[in-house]
């Protein structure tokens, strides 16, 4: 299922690019990070890969990201998390407040997530954008289904809607050096125990125009399953524009 749902989200951003003419702008990431320990008895290790495209034009921009995480400690793997989403924003070139929609899917061995998909619409606001600060902040809501091995170690299928609330910032505190970061906050508008928190930022490190070196730290809890991980990566990320 996660190549199905990966090769849609990829169909679906190409079919958006068949779409715009030749004033567009694409843009794609890549970044692969680690972080490697060893003993005397025992060795760990968690590597994460990380695949972005955006594609933009005036009032529209489309974008899609596809993230892996592999780990183990001891023999024993602890990490198996696979998430890709796709994401559309109209007018948020153009306007203080814009409109837009998100699908995401995810399964996690950390988490104890076997398969959750998410979509959903609202609106974002602009809060600072200028050539060092982009602060915005969005909420709307999304109908969530999801299978979960939950805190009964019982296996789970449910349906809940949920607010999302994201805060999103980047700031250029140098011409080499940048920060930026992106959280969520998605309570179940059914019942107030069952919530979801993504947080994840990254110190940037510019070594040539188009490759840089990155700190990242990844925070996720799901309250249903009771299970969060915690995840701090060192690697490079190549970037262009075409």
């Amino acid at each position: 299922m996660r190549g199905s749902v990966f090769l849609f989200l990829i169909f679906l951003s190409l079919t958006g690019n068949a779409q715009f003419n030749d004033s567009v702008f694409n843009y794609v990431r890549f970044s692969t990070t680690g972080i490697l320990n060893n003993t005397n008895d025992k060795k760990s290790f968690v590597l994460t890969n990380a695949l972005a495209y955006t594609l933009e034009k005036n009032k529209i921009s489309l974008s899609s990201s596809h993230n892996y995480v592999y780990g183990k400690q001891g023999g024993e793997v602890i990490n198996n998390d696979y998430t890709t989403s796709l994401n559309m924003d109209i007018l948020k070139n153009t306007h203080k407040i814009y409109y837009w929609g998100l699908m995401n899917y995810t399964t996690s061995k950390s988490l104890n997530i076997f398969n959750q998909f998410q979509g959903g619409a609202g609106l974002g606001w602009n809060v600072v954008n200028n050539d060092r600060i982009n602060i915005v902040i969005t909420d709307g809501i999304m109908y969530e289904t999801s299978q979960i091995l939950n805190t009964d170690k019982m296996r789970e299928h449910y349906n809940t809607w949920r607010n999302s609330l994201r805060i999103k910032h980047a700031w250029n505190i140098t011409q080499d050096l940048s920060l930026e970061g992106s959280h969520f906050w998605q309570p179940s508008l059914e019942d107030g125990h069952d919530y979801i928190i993504r947080s994840s930022a990254a110190l940037n490190f510019q070594l040539k125009r188009w490759l840089r070196f990155t700190a990242g730290l990844t925070y996720n809890k799901i309250s249903r399953t009771d299970r969060e991980n915690l995840i701090l990566n060192i690697g490079l990320t190549a970037a262009g524009y075409f």
